[in-house]
């Protein structure tokens, strides 16, 4: 599995900012350290799949000697994001009551994530 760095990096008055090198125009943010690690984890995933999509070829990940050379990422902090397992997204039906679905939808909004991000990712979390 390929890692990606991914530097974090914060103004004042904002939430960290999250952008990948080795895929322009891949970011996200977080309001907490923890939570734009875990979103950058979501934008990577989702921005790789879309890739692949299209079909474009995923890039080899730079070194941290090749980043750290570059001014527009000096003021973060880097951190390495796993890609994803080059495996095919598949579309499942479920059957859920609507009170639930709303409580699932709300949560994942306000987190910032979408319904199948969140559920992914709950489902992974308890099957650890």
């Amino acid at each position: 599995m390929a890692s990606y760095i991914a530097i974090i990096h914060k103004d004042e008055d904002s939430d960290y900012g999250v952008s990948f090198p080795d895929f322009p125009g891949c970011i996200t943010a977080g309001r907490t350290l923890d939570e734009a690690r875990t979103m950058a984890a979501e934008a990577l995933s989702l921005h790789i799949q879309g890739m692949s999509e299209d079909g474009a070829a995923q890039p080899e990940p730079s070194t941290l000697d090749e980043i750290a050379k570059n001014p527009d990422f000096t003021d973060g902090v880097a951190v390495l994001v796993d890609a994803p397992r080059q495996s095919h997204t598949l579309r499942v039906n479920i059957t859920i009551s609507s009170d639930d679905l709303t409580a699932i939808d709300s949560y994942a909004s306000r987190h910032g994530m979408t319904r199948s991000g969140f559920l992914v990712q709950s489902a992974l979390k308890a099957a650890r």
